[in-house]
C-alpha cells in the first residue's frame, strides 16, 4: 500500500510517501524549487517521491493532505469579520489567496495527480503534527505536545498516543495495545497563541517572521533576561501552560503589514531595523568590532535583554506545558511537534527539566514534516495497521548518481580527482581542516528537515574562535553573532556536553534539535561552536553515516578533540544544495576551500579555479 501525504500553502511546502507503513522518501518543496520556505503546491517534492519508489500517481492507495483547509478557511472569515473594518486589509488579501488557489486544494490535487475522489484525505493540522512525531517514535505509548502558530483554529495541544507493533523494538515482548490512537485531549486556540507570539518579538526585533525565529534564540544568550515582567504584560500563562495574549499589544489578527501593534512599541521601544549591523558589549567585550560604536553596541545590548527576556518566558511556558502533560498522561515518553519543537534551547530544558524519561522530536517539526504525519494517521489509526517504522536517521531526501555528479564536476572547470576508499577521503578532509581550510560534505540523500546532518554540511576545524567568524564571514555571508553546531561522536558527546542522561536513548541530539550546555572546562577546546557556553550538539553513529562519523573520529585522534563544526550548505538567503550543480554554484561562490562530493574532491587553485 501506497499513500502520500502533502503540505503546503502555509509554511514550507513538501511530499512523503509511506509504502505499507515505511517511509520510502521525503522532502521539502524548497531543495527542488531553490525558493526557501517555498509553501507553494509542492509538485517537485511529489515527482522525487513518485520516482524514489518507482511509482506513477495512478499506484497510490491514498493521498492526505495535512489539515483541513475549509476549517482554516472560516478561522480567517470569522476573525476578520470580528475586526471588521480594522482588518479589511487582512480580508481582502486573504480572499484573493483562497479564491485564487486555497480553496481549491482538492481540485488541484486530483486534477494534478489524476486520482478519483474517494483516494482523497484530509486530516486535521494538529493531529497531522501529532502523528508525525508519535509514529516515527520508538515508543509504544507516549504523552504528545504540539506547539506552533495556528493551524485551523488551534495553536497548541496536549494528549496521548498508543501503537500496536507489528514486532516490538528490540525484541520487546506482546503489543499491550489492540489499536492505533492520537488522543488530544487538550488544546488552545487562535488568537492565543505561543507561536504567534514569539513570531511578533521575531518581527520587534528585526528578523522575518516565519523565517527568523532561529536568529532571536540565538541573539539571546548574548543579552540578560531583564523584561520578563513587561513581557508578562502581553503574555498571560497558566500552571498548565495555557496562554492568553493580550490582543491590544498585537496586530497580526487585523493588519498584513505588522504583528504588533503600537501598544507594543509603546512598551518595548522602536523596533529594530532590519538587517542592521548586530554587535553589543557582549559580542565584543573588546570593543574590536570593525563598525563599534558605544551608543549602537548599547542599543542592540537592548534588544539582546529583550530577545533573551522573551526566550525565557518561551521557555518556562513549554516547560509548563510539557509537566501537564506528564501529569495527565502518567507516560515516561513525550513526543513533540509543531514549528515551536524546533525551539532547540527549550528542547535542552525539557531533555535536562522535565519528568520525562525520553524524548523524541520528529526533525522536520514543522509544517513539512505534517505531510508525513498526514499519511502516517492514515495507514496506522483511520487503517488500522501495525506499526514497522522508526525515524532512526533524517536521510530521506534524493540522492544524484555518480554519472550525474561527474558530469557536474567535469563540466565546472575545478581541478578534481576520484578516490573510492571511504578511508581515505576521510583522512583528506581532516587534512584539509587541520590545515585551516573550510570543507563541504556532500553525499548520498539530502536530509528531512531543516538541519543540515552530514550529507548536506560545510564543516571546519571548531578549535579556535577565528574560524567561527571565518564561516560567518566568508561563506555564510549572515550575522557574526549566529552560532555554529557543534557535531560528535555519539559516544564522545558527555566528555564535553553536560546532563546529557542516556544520550544514546535521547534522540534530539542525533536531530541537532537539543541546546546543551558545554562543559566549562571543554569550552577552550571548541570555541567555534561554543556558543556562551552551549552548543546545539549533533551525536553520530557508525551506522547511520559512516564517512561522517569516521572524519570526526580521524580528527579527534590527531588533536583530541573528536568535535567538528558543521553548518548547512547554503549561503545566507537559500535553501540547502540539492543537485550536484547547487553544490558547485555554492561552492563558486562562497570561501570554500574543498568540496568533497561522494567520492570526488573538487579544489580551487589560487585563482579560485
Amino acid at each position: 500500500m501506497y499513500i502520500l501525504g502533502i503540505s503546503c500553502y502555509y509554511h514550507d511546502a513538501a511530499a512523503a510517501l509511506l509504502h505499507d507503513g515505511m517511509l520510502v522518501a521525503a522532502a521539502e518543496e524548497e531543495r527542488f524549487s531553490r525558493k526557501k520556505h517555498d509553501y507553494g503546491f509542492p509538485q517537485n517534492a511529489i515527482n522525487f517521491c513518485l520516482e524514489q519508489a518507482g511509482i506513477t500517481a495512478q499506484d497510490l492507495d491514498y493521498v492526505v493532505f495535512y489539515e483541513k483547509p475549509l476549517l482554516k478557511f472560516e478561522r480567517i472569515l470569522m476573525t476578520a469579520l470580528q475586526m471588521f473594518p480594522q482588518s479589511w486589509g487582512v480580508f481582502r488579501e486573504s480572499m484573493v489567496s483562497w479564491f485564487n488557489e486555497k480553496l481549491w486544494i482538492k481540485g488541484k490535487i486530483l486534477a494534478t495527480l489524476d486520482i478519483p475522489d474517494e483516494k482523497l484525505l484530509f486530516v486535521e493540522h494538529h493531529l497531522s503534527h501529532a502523528a508525525s512525531t508519535f509514529f516515527c517514535s520508538p515508543y509504544e505509548e507516549a504523552a504528545i505536545v504540539t506547539i506552533d502558530g495556528v493551524g485551523e483554529w488551534t495553536t497548541a495541544t496536549i494528549g496521548r498516543g498508543t501503537a500496536v507493533w507489528e514486532e516490538l523494538p528490540n525484541g520487546g515482548g506482546t503489543p499491550t495495545q489492540t489499536t492505533n490512537h492520537i488522543d488530544l485531549f487538550g488544546e488552545m486556540r487562535f488568537p492565543h497563541s505561543l507561536g504567534l507570539f514569539y513570531s511578533a518579538f521575531t518581527a520587534f526585533l528585526g528578523f522575518r517572521v516565519n523565517n527568523g525565529e532561529y536568529k532571536v534564540m540565538g541573539m539571546a544568550p548574548y543579552g540578560r533576561p531583564t523584561r520578563m515582567d513587561d513581557v508578562y504584560k502581553v503574555i498571560q500563562v497558566g500552571q498548565d501552560g495555557s496562554v492568553r495574549l493580550n490582543m491590544d499589544y498585537f496586530d497580526f489578527h487585523r493588519s498584513t503589514k505588522r504583528t504588533f501593534s503600537d501598544k507594543f512599541i509603546k512598551l518595548f521601544g522602536e523596533p529594530r531595523v532590519h538587517d542592521s549591523v548586530f554587535y553589543t558589549p557582549t559580542t565584543h567585550p573588546n570593543k574590536d568590532h570593525p563598525q563599534w560604536d558605544d551608543a549602537t553596541a548599547e542599543r542592540n545590548q537592548y534588544y539582546a535583554d529583550i530577545a533573551a527576556s522573551v526566550q525565557r518566558v518561551t521557555e518556562e511556558t513549554i516547560l509548563k506545558m510539557v509537566n501537564h502533560a506528564y501529569e495527565r498522561t502518567g507516560s515516561r515518553n513525550l513526543c513533540l511537534a509543531g514549528g515551536v519543537a524546533l525551539n532547540s534551547v527549550a528542547n535542552g530544558r525539557i531533555l535536562r527539566e522535565s519528568p520525562f524519561e525520553n524524548v523524541f522530536i520528529q526533525p522536520a517539526a514543522g509544517d513539512a514534516g505534517g505531510a508525513l504525519g498526514a499519511a502516517l494517521y492514515v495507514y496506522h489509526v483511520l487503517l488500522g495497521k501495525p506499526r514497522r517504522f522508526i525515524m532512526e536517521h533524517a536521510y530521506w531526501g534524493k540522492a544524484y548518481t555518480h554519472d550525474e555528479i561527474r558530469a557536474a564536476v567535469a563540466a565546472s572547470g575545478y581541478t578534481w580527482s576520484y578516490v573510492e576508499d571511504m578511508d581515505e577521503i576521510a583522512r583528506l578532509m581532516v587534512e584539509d581542516m587541520l590545515n585551516k581550510k573550510v570543507i563541504a560534505l556532500y553525499q548520498g540523500r539530502f536530509e528531512w528537515g531543516p538541519r543540515a546532518l552530514g550529507n548536506r554540511s560545510i564543516l571546519a576545524d571548531p578549535r579556535s574562535a577565528e574560524m567561527k567568524n571565518i564561516v560567518n564571514e566568508r561563506i555564510k555571508f549572515r550575522e557574526p553573532f549566529r552560532p555554529f553546531a557543534p557535531v560528535t561522536l555519539e559516544e564522545c558527546a558527555p566528555e564535553f556536553w553536560e546532563d546529557l542522561g542516556d544520550h544514546r536513548q535521547t534522540y534530539p541530539y542525533r536531530y541537532m534539535l537539543a541546546v546543551c550546555r558545554t562543559r566549562p572546562e571543554q569550552g577552550d577546546k571548541i570555541q567555534a561552536v561554543n556558543h556562551q557556553g552551549s552548543g546545539r550538539i549533533q551525536t553520530v553513529r557508525r551506522e547511520w553515516n559512516p564517512l561522517y562519523y569516521r572524519a570526526i573520529e580521524l580528527f579527534g585522534e590527531a588533536t583530541g578533540v573528536p568535535v567538528l563544526l558543521n553548518t548547512s550548505f547554503n549561503l545566507r538567503g537559500e535553501p540547502i544544495v540539492t543537485t550536484p550543480q547547487n553544490a558547485l554554484n555554492t561552492f563558486t561562490k562562497s570561501d570554500i576551500d574543498t568540496l568533497y562530493m561522494d567520492g570526488f574532491i573538487v579544489r580551487k587553485s589560487s585563482n579560485g579555479k
